[in-house]
């Protein structure tokens, strides 16, 4: 059979690229070497497909896709890896004063990279993953004056001042009855307030007690508009849950404007532009990540550290039976960058799935720290079911309590003060959806299904698109009646909270964080009375208070104009808002996903199915959809889509669960996330995303060109929430 799979990959030229199943007579450790997939190659810009010689296989997508044969990886060829070092991913040369380490396997690296491999855990090649038998070691200094061999004294720089020390290995019997978790050895403090200096005054960190008043018109302001459903109600009419819109849309920064990328290490030119990050990374490395996972996490992290500047700082935590911090906030300049992709390429998967300490670790990381940036998040990737919180191992007393695997802390009603997203990411069919939407739903984040193993990369792409473009914080959208009898009547808002006063007149929705030209929509239903006299009605206006992330001032923007009706004394022919249609087919739309997730997990998948179909007709006949708008075209792709992953009880535990759920939380957040095809710029379901998003996407499905030189970048389109392509017919 394995010879079979090797000359079907060889007539196809994927044998470079594609997994082949090894047999017993594929079994000698030269074909093992040369068939293991890659985890250090995938952080390495240089080491694309393109990049490949013209004379050795076709061009692979740079996002592997599924396939029977197993998810295909881009791989190098050995003349790259022979110029590269696999975990910095820089250049090596004999000569340029860095010792050249050359494995039993054949693979080279920087000896300062190997050791710093070794002294994290790993015991095999980063490239290969070939076990090996002996290990190098950073020597004292003193011992150079002993004159120990050197392994490859060919190249090795002449001015090097590291010699090569090799200590055996224990034998494979021997090594069995180790702990798994050798990986997390490491000392930690009691408090992680080691975190890195920021490299701005500390005074900036705090919050200012300045406000600022800006008029709606100003540059950075935030554009506000509001439409109601119609023009005028008869004077003699009474009119209960009146909709109004109201239409948010931040500003766009003049540092995304100037912001121009770095060719080398795609870091932002112009970063004081933007608020910096405080980011922690919480992914699993349980024993279901081993192999093509881990690999392809390996490499989305080295997309993510290279796309942070040297002000955002990065914390990555891993965990699996047990959690443990690799390193603590660190500035990404170009050495923080290069010990973070090393610490990273050091991740090995072994273990249970312990979420819950994984995140009790990382929010620590962010409570415990000295220094704060003006943004703050968390991200968590995990592919399987917590073990240990939720269910217990061995499953003897299962809870439902999902609120258990978030620490209080940083929940978003927590009382706190904090505010800390957790945007959670399912990878592969086997996580546990309800947990990790649970989670991103209680502290303020979102919930993203990566279904296609290799689309990790271009979903933390988007959402660090998103977490480097942060313009507005704190965000409190006030709705104040005008006419003395006018009333609120509900404020519909998705999972932001709002509040109304005792007397009905008053209302609140508080937003939170606005990326750059991020839109909100939020229906404001009034109960419109009688009018005896008066050709016009004043309903209510709108205020903005946010705070600026860069300044830390409070922002209060001018009055928008009062939202007004005709009162005339004869009825006549209205004409519903086309703005105000969409975005009650798009909350209709949630609530029917509500509703069918409700059956489905009652087992009513046949109920499931016609809630969402009678929702898909429904959102036909309405008038935004008679004119062809594009949210509603939309929004029935993706209703029809949840029917078909509701066909039966297998389809739906695999991917519809999963796939509902970030639908919901991208639907009730208004914020992109990933599912399905989400992230193809060929989709429908592209909800949401900001220019931002899109930029960072585009860079990552496109930066690979010859030599590892990022593309130039294409033109940044316009902000929308669908995009502008033609309706099928």
């Amino acid at each position: 059979m394995g010879s079979k799979w090797r000359k079907a990959k060889l007539a196809l030229g994927l044998n470079l690229c594609v997994y082949v199943p090894q047999t017993l007579e594929d079994s000698s450790p030269s074909m093992d070497v040369g068939r293991r997939y890659s985890d250090a190659v995938l952080l390495s810009p240089s080491l694309s497909p393109q990049s490949r010689s013209s004379d050795c296989h076709p061009a692979m997508p740079t996002t592997p896709t599924p396939s029977s044969s197993g998810l295909r990886l881009s791989k190098h060829g050995t003349k790259s890896s022979k110029k590269t070092c696999a975990i910095c991913l820089n250049t090596m040369k004999p000569g340029q004063g860095h010792a050249i380490f050359t494995a039993e396997c054949s693979h080279a690296f920087h000896f300062h990279c190997i050791t710093s491999n070794v002294k994290h855990g790993s015991q095999s090649c980063p490239v290969c993953r070939a076990k090996w038998k002996e290990i190098p070691f950073q020597s004292p200094a003193s011992d150079l004056a002993h004159g120990r061999a050197r392994i490859n004294p060919v190249d090795w720089g002449h001015d090097d001042a590291w010699m090569t020390v090799l200590r055996q290995l224990p034998s494979p019997r021997q090594d069995a009855s180790r702990h798994i978790s050798s990986l997390f050895h490491a000392h930690e403090p009691a408090v992680f307030d080691d975190d890195e200096v920021l490299d701005h005054q500390p005074e900036s960190t705090e919050r200012s007690s300045s406000t600022r008043d800006i008029d709606n018109n100003s540059i950075g302001a935030i554009e506000v508009k509001t439409y109601p459903e119609v023009s005028a109600v008869p004077r003699s009419t009474s009119h209960n849950n009146f909709t109004v819109l109201i239409h948010l849309k931040a500003p766009l920064t003049s540092g995304r404007q100037n912001s121009g990328t770095n060719q080398t290490n795609m870091q932002p030119t112009s970063q004081s532009c933007r608020a910096p990050v405080d980011l922690v990374t919480v992914l699993d490395v349980s024993g279901s990540m081993a192999g093509t996972k881990l690999a392809l996490l390996k490499r989305a992290m080295g997309f993510v550290i290279q796309s942070l500047g040297p002000c955002d700082r990065l914390s990555v935590i891993s965990f699996s039976s047990t959690a443990r911090r690799l390193f603590p906030l660190r500035r990404m300049t170009d050495t923080g960058r290069q010990q973070a992709l090393q610490a990273v390429n050091s991740l090995v998967s072994n273990g249970g799935t312990n979420i819950a300490e994984g995140l009790r670790k990382g929010a620590k990381v962010m409570l415990d720290r000295k220094w704060k940036n003006p943004v703050s998040s968390i991200i968590l990737l995990s592919d399987g079911q917590d073990t240990y919180t939720v269910c217990s191992p061995g499953g003897a007393h299962s809870r439902t309590d999902y609120s258990l695997l978030l620490p209080f802390s940083i929940h978003r009603n927590g009382g706190t003060g904090f505010q800390i997203p957790v945007h959670a990411f399912g990878f592969g069919t086997d996580h546990d959806a309800t947990s990790m939407h649970a989670i991103s739903e209680t502290s303020g984040g979102t919930f993203s299904f990566i279904e296609a193993e290799g689309v990790i990369q271009d979903a933390f792409a988007q959402c660090i698109g998103g977490l480097l473009s942060v313009v507005v914080q704190e965000l409190r959208v006030g709705v104040e009646c005008v006419h003395p009898s006018l009333q609120l009547s509900s404020i519909k808002a998705g999972s932001y909270h709002t509040s109304v006063t005792p007397d009905a007149r008053t209302g609140f929705i508080d937003v939170g964080d606005l990326y750059a030209e991020e839109e909100r929509d939020f229906l404001v239903n009034i109960d419109i009375p009688i009018n005896g006299c008066g050709d016009e009605m004043s309903l209510f206006k709108v205020r903005c208070v946010y705070r600026d992330p860069i300044t830390k001032e409070l922002v209060k923007c001018g009055e928008a104009d009062e939202v007004k009706i005709q009162r005339p004394e004869i009825a006549r022919q209205v004409v519903v808002s086309m703005e105000v249609d969409r975005q009650r087919n798009r909350l209709r739309a949630a609530e029917a996903m509500v509703e069918a997730r409700a059956a489905a997990e009652r087992g009513d998948l046949t109920s499931a199915v016609a809630v969402l179909e009678s929702c898909r007709r429904a959102l036909s006949e309405t008038v935004s959809a008679r004119a062809g708008d594009r949210l509603c075209v939309a929004l029935g792709a993706e209703l029809k889509e949840m029917q078909e992953r509701m066909a039966n009880r297998r389809i739906y535990e695999a991917s519809g669960r999963a796939y509902v759920l970030s639908g919901l939380s991208s639907h009730s957040w208004q914020r992109a996330t990933a599912r399905g095809d989400s992230t193809d710029s060929a989709t429908l379901l592209q909800a949401y995303q900001t220019p931002s998003m899109v930029d960072m996407l585009t860079r990552s499905q496109t930066m690979f060109v010859s030599s590892g030189a990022p593309s130039p970048h294409p033109p940044i389109r316009p902000a929308r929430s669908f995009p502008a392509r033609p309706l099928p017919r």
